[in-house]
């Protein structure tokens, strides 16, 4: 009873140790350790499997090679250990450690599509896939896990022991199977920071299609088992206890046979998939927010949307992350718009007009732009398309999480209507019309004219001439024009009226729209900052450009535009 006693002192001393690098640190006890009935669990088995994972996380190459029983097995095994003079010679740890570590490359390929990239964006980024189930056990506890920097280090806990029945193996072909006792250490992971942890794909994610994203979430602790062998010493080995973690690397004794599993044990050193816990939006909440501001004043945007991605793995709703991602994914779509028409527009209200206009006019047209993405057209860079994927998700959050914010609602919008969502596109912009007061004239304006090119945009892309929405998008437009304030506004309501007359019968009356055009071309006159290039730029726009040109009467609108228009 004394002895037994003893043990279970022993067992309790060892059952924590933290790793939290650069400095060691206590835990407080788990859960008491569980043994199988008739059995003892040798006490140095725990210590040895805290040790060995302790020196993978360290990348303590030495401490793992002398702990590691492939390792010392072909120590032992090898020609030079059979001189009776000495134990073993010392084996190579360098080639202990790459045949030991081969295993967790796949877990640090990064496959980064368009603006799906993790933080950190740079450098090793463990994300175990679906290959998580079969993942040997000392890819949860690997140095890029366990070093600082890039991450804050992790903790190790034992949670559980057993007995397992002994493990065998044989010392050289043919000869005699030795058995040595075999026991089971569970040892719970837990990763310090949500933004450097390892990710893995949500619970329950299946793998249906290429073109559905599976949610992927980082760990925040997750149990590991070890199997570590006893009784080593007697058979030759330098050390009398070690983890038998990956099976020695064997050849069969001749071909067509199956290659012997050295060593031989009923469980196998894994992490155990279903005790995975997850970073939740209430574990380090002050982090998160700290990391969205930390990300603004990032000047690349991969490195931006990566850390973004990484907090809103963490808090989907997390409104300052999504705040910032949205800004800044909008500014740089706008920037691709500005790339793309060429136009040197001085005045910031004016250029995002235009640039916004871009990409309205490019959504009803060939939408290249915006719909090949990076991996479909095997592009190096991420593409407008990707930004606008990415982009919509997070705006979709926001405008239901915080509706009192209108901007992102009118970018939603437009967003939507980019991606020719034609049902949203029109119902987020008249839910905006209805709830805008009629005191905001301004505002509600410009949802007016918004919603207008959401019909405009519906009817051009299905190219169902006479389509009622033509009419109404007219309307809106006119609704529009009597509520504008700004000479900017009202050129745009003009404007709008007009093409939306492309789609009428006969063109609508083409006096009236050439009347439409010519308040258009006075109002954009009075524009502070207006550039004559920007009105051409309008007057030459796809289907309105070919309705002017096959009619002379628009020749008066048309031809102080002819020498540089495009």
């Amino acid at each position: 009873m004394t002895h037994f006693r003893g043990l279970l002192l022993l067992v309790g001393f060892l059952t924590i140790v933290e790793l939290n690098l650069p400095d060691m640190a206590s835990a407080t006890p788990k859960a008491p350790l569980s043994q199988t009935k008739h059995k003892t669990v040798h006490p140095s088995a725990i210590d040895t499997a805290l040790r060995y994972a302790t020196a993978l996380a360290h990348g303590d190459r030495i401490t793992a090679g002398e702990f590691d029983f492939a390792c010392q097995y072909n120590s032992v095994t090898a020609p030079s250990a059979k001189a009776k003079s000495s134990v073993a010679k010392e084996p190579s740890y360098d080639k202990c450690w790459e045949a030991l570590t081969v295993g967790h490359a796949p877990f640090l390929n990064r496959s980064d599509i368009g603006m799906d990239v993790l933080w950190p964006s740079t450098g090793p980024l463990v994300f175990y896939g679906d290959m998580l189930p079969s993942a040997q056990a000392s890819a949860f506890v690997m140095d890029v896990l366990g070093t600082s920097p890039p991450g804050t280090g992790l903790h190790l806990a034992v949670t559980g022991t057993r007995t397992i029945p002994n493990g065998s193996f044989r010392l050289k072909p043919n000869g005699s199977v030795i058995g040595v006792p075999a026991t089971l250490v569970e040892l719970t992971v837990h990763y310090h920071d949500p933004l450097t942890s390892p990710i893995a794909y949500g619970p329950g994610m299946v793998h249906w299609t290429s073109t559905v994203k599976r949610e992927r979430r980082a760990i925040k602790s997750i149990t590991t088992q070890w199997v570590v062998l006893s009784g080593l010493r007697p058979h030759g080995f330098p050390r009398d206890t070690a983890v038998a973690h990956l099976p020695v690397d064997t050849k069969p004794e001749a071909p067509g046979m199956v290659q012997e599993r050295i060593p031989f044990t009923t469980e196998r050193s894994r992490a155990l998939p279903d005790s995975i816990v997850w970073w939740s939006p209430a574990d380090q909440p002050g982090t998160l927010t700290a990391a969205a501001a930390r990300a603004a004043s990032f000047p690349e945007l991969r490195d931006r949307v990566a850390l973004l991605n990484r907090i809103l793995l963490i808090d989907p709703q997390q409104t300052e992350a999504l705040t910032v991602l949205t800004k800044h994914l909008y500014t740089v779509l706008l920037q691709d718009a500005a790339r793309n028409h060429k136009l040197v527009i001085k005045d910031p209200v004016l250029a995002q007009i235009v640039n916004e206009f871009y990409w309205t006019i490019a959504a009803a047209s060939d939408r290249l732009d915006l719909s090949l993405g990076m991996e479909v057209g095997g592009f190096a860079q991420p593409t407008s398309a990707d930004l606008l994927y990415r982009l919509l998700p997070a705006l979709q959050t926001l405008a239901r999480t915080h509706p009192e914010q209108l901007e992102n609602r009118f970018r939603l919008g437009m967003a939507y209507r980019w991606n020719n969502d034609q049902v949203p596109m029109s119902e987020t912009f008249d839910a905006l019309v209805n709830e805008i007061p009629a005191d905001r004239k301004g505002l509600k304006a410009e949802a007016l004219l918004q919603l207008a090119w959401s019909r405009i945009n519906k009817v051009a892309w299905n190219r169902i001439l006479h389509d009622q929405d033509s009419i109404r998008a007219y309307d809106n437009a006119k609704a529009s024009l009597e509520l504008a304030e700004r000479p900017l506004d009202k050129f745009l309501a003009e404007y709008t009226m007009a093409y939306s007359m492309i789609f009428m019968p006969n063109y609508g009356d083409k006096g009236q729209m050439l009347h439409h055009l010519t308040e258009a071309k006075r109002w954009f006159d009075e524009i502070p900052g207006k550039d004559d290039e920007v009105w051409r730029y309008f007057l030459h726009r796809e289907l309105l450009k070919a309705v002017l040109n096959a009619d002379p009467m628009f020749q008066p609108i048309l031809a102080p535009t002819e020498k540089t228009s495009n």
